[in-house]
């Protein structure tokens, strides 16, 4: 016997009200969503062969399930560093598959998705393509596991529309990401990380959710702190940036950790997730 349920949220695929189970899925044996909570940790940019083996191997060591590392990069600057576009995604396969580990990249054109998908684990829209809906269609239709970050000004609502379209085009495996939203006071911190939205999309949707205190907080000294409280929070994931030497990183060396500074954050982070009795 069919059944019809009424569904009052806007974004509907992406609604409790339609999956009242959490959507878990599972990447080169890592689970993602469920009772795991799972790191991400690597450069913002991909910079070199030897960058990001050293600093896979390092995050890897220390606990991180998923390597991050971003080979087209939207910067505000013409001039800044752009990536080292396929070179990049080449080295991201090779590091994720001589050590096993799951990837993760940004793509950032509709016409990449295809290219992208064949090289990395998990596609990344990023906060500033959110609202991109070619980019969306397509990343939807490629049915590859995304994720997808809130933008600087998106509403709740609006990052979890966003998220439909990504699950109605067809793919079922979507990660939301808070990476922060535009702060009143820029003296001190990048962003606010809004970390009240964590129990909200817990309770608004079955997706799993990750949170960014890199980019929420963008001052290393903060990001420890911030993914501690994300954990507590109730998120499926902590996203920081790992760089082996910070102070020459080709983009965002203020807001990465020293692999060493990642190991002491991955010591504290395992006795926030048990006293919650999360599995880290």
């Amino acid at each position: 016997m069919e059944s019809v349920v009424q569904i009052s949220r806007p974004f509907k695929l992406a609604s409790r009200e339609f999956r009242k189970v959490d959507t878990v899925f599972t990447l080169k044996g890592v689970t993602i969503g469920g009772n795991q909570c799972v790191i991400t940790g690597g450069p913002c940019s991909v910079e070199s062969r030897e960058q990001i083996f050293e600093t896979a191997r390092a995050v890897q060591a220390s606990g991180a399930k998923i390597l991050r590392g971003g080979a087209y990069k939207p910067r505000t600057s013409p001039y800044a560093f752009q990536g080292l576009g396929k070179e990049g995604l080449e080295l991201l396969k090779e590091v994720g598959d001589a050590l096993n580990i799951v990837t993760v990249s940004e793509v950032m054109d509709p016409a990449d998705v295809s290219l992208v998908t064949e090289y990395v684990d998990i596609l990344q829209i990023g906060a500033r393509n959110m609202q991109n809906y070619p980019l969306l269609i397509a990343a939807g239709r490629s049915g590859h596991p995304t994720l997808l970050k809130r933008g600087p000004s998106a509403t709740i609502d609006e990052f979890l529309l966003a998220a439909e379209y990504l699950l109605h085009h067809g793919t079922e495996r979507v990660i939301l990401c808070e990476r922060g939203v535009h702060p009143i006071d820029r003296t001190y911190t990048r962003n606010t990380l809004d970390l009240n939205s964590v129990p909200v999309l817990k309770y608004l949707t079955h997706l799993p959710v990750f949170v960014d205190p890199a980019h929420g907080t963008g001052v290393t000294r903060y990001v420890s702190a911030m993914a501690r409280a994300g954990l507590a929070a109730g998120a499926d994931g902590i996203m920081v940036e790992v760089h082996p030497n910070p102070k020459e990183a080709l983009s965002d060396g203020a807001q990465s950790q020293t692999p060493a500074q990642f190991d002491e954050m991955m010591q504290e982070l395992r006795k926030v997730a048990q006293a919650i009795g999360r599995d880290l």
